[in-house]
């Protein structure tokens, strides 16, 4: 369900459409969209899984000249590399078992339009090749033909994964990632954008109340400040899972700590996965203003809050940077790894049955 819905309460945000939110972060996206939209640039979204890009690459298409055209989207990554390279280029009868007819690709579909590809990181070195003649002569052929087909496609790309470090592990290559990246707009994670947590929550809780027969018209403080405290790995889709969960699961009309899951009250253990992407500068910051705002917190406390949220950060993201292996994870870090395994039980990344890893 898109986070359809006022853009702002300040008359003098950028409107953009269909987008709710007003942090400075959002601004600075809202900023960007409007400015390249009306080009026929190709631009790379690049943000963690479920903080909105399709919803920008939408507002890029519809504040465009190519508005009128068709809007196509793309998952690559819920694709086998045969299947993605017809769905993309299409092909002709015979080409392959099962191809009894001819066939229009997504490009082809998308002409005078826009083209969308999610999770771009996921095609192969084979597709890749394809998608930069295409970028760079817009041309290509179908599957099993010979006959060149010209298009005039606009190309929007998406990555949860930082491409440039793809690049590196030689699994994407360079000369495409420059030809998608003429404008990278990074969509900010929710927990960079709390202020922004009230208008979704009630967004939310209007949609989910009409699609439920319900009427969840209020929050009790100690639930708003869960949700606002919480660090929302899953992002503004985790948080419209969570919302839906409580109106379907309330009593009254109240939305209740009790209704929230243990993940968000800590009750329940953040699983290690979704601390990945974390900018530690940004966590930094945010542990600071947290911290002086506190009444009565002094120095020293402060310096410990900083410290152990970060050090609990960084030794998340290389376990999962060495697949969870401790001695690799060790040697990274450059500690011994029976201090990095009491580390990781003290901050409750490792699990019961993470214990001989």
């Amino acid at each position: 369900m898109p986070v359809y819905g006022p853009t702002s309460r300040d008359e003098n945000a950028p409107p953009i459409p269909g987008i709710i939110g007003t942090s400075p972060a959002m601004q600075e996206v809202y900023r960007l969209t409007r400015r390249v939209a009306r080009s026929n640039a190709s631009v790379l979204l690049m943000g963690e899984t479920g903080v909105g890009k399709e919803l920008i690459a939408t507002a890029l298409h519809r504040l465009s000249h190519r508005a009128t055209g068709p809007f196509v989207k793309v998952n690559c990554g819920a694709l086998s590399e045969s299947l993605l390279e017809s769905e993309l280029f299409g092909h002709v009868r015979g080409a392959f078992t099962g191809a009894v007819s001819n066939r229009i690709g997504r490009f082809e579909a998308a002409h005078t339009g826009t083209l969308f590809l999610d999770e771009i990181n996921s095609t192969t070195p084979h597709l890749q090749v394809k998608l930069l003649r295409v970028l760079q002569e817009h041309e290509f052929e179908r599957v099993g033909d010979t006959q060149t087909v010209r298009v005039d496609t606009r190309l929007i790309a998406a990555s949860n994964r930082e491409l440039l470090d793809e690049v590196d592990a030689e699994r994407f290559r360079e000369d495409l990632y420059w030809r998608l990246n003429v404008v990278p707009i990074v969509i900010p994670p929710l927990r960079m954008r709390r202020e922004d947590i009230p208008d979704l929550v009630s967004h939310f809780l209007n949609y989910y109340n009409e699609a439920n027969d319900r009427y969840v018209a209020h929050i009790q403080p100690q639930a708003r400040e869960a949700l606002q405290d919480y660090h929302w790995p899953g992002n503004v889709r985790e948080l419209q899972n969570y919302v839906e969960r409580a109106v379907i699961m309330a009593e009254g009309d109240e939305l209740t700590y009790d209704l929230l899951p243990g993940t968000v009250t800590g009750k329940q253990r953040t699983r290690r996965g979704q601390i990945r992407g974390v900018d530690l500068d940004s966590l930094i910051e945010e542990v600071v203003q947290q911290g002086l705002a506190d009444a009565g917190a002094d120095a020293e406390n402060l310096h410990a809050r900083i410290v152990d949220r970060v050090e609990r950060e960084l030794i998340a993201q290389v376990m999962t940077l060495c697949n969870d292996v401790q001695i690799k994870a060790a040697a990274r870090l450059g500690i011994n790894r029976n201090t990095l395994h009491k580390k990781l039980k003290d901050y409750q990344i490792l699990q019961e049955d993470d214990e001989t890893s």
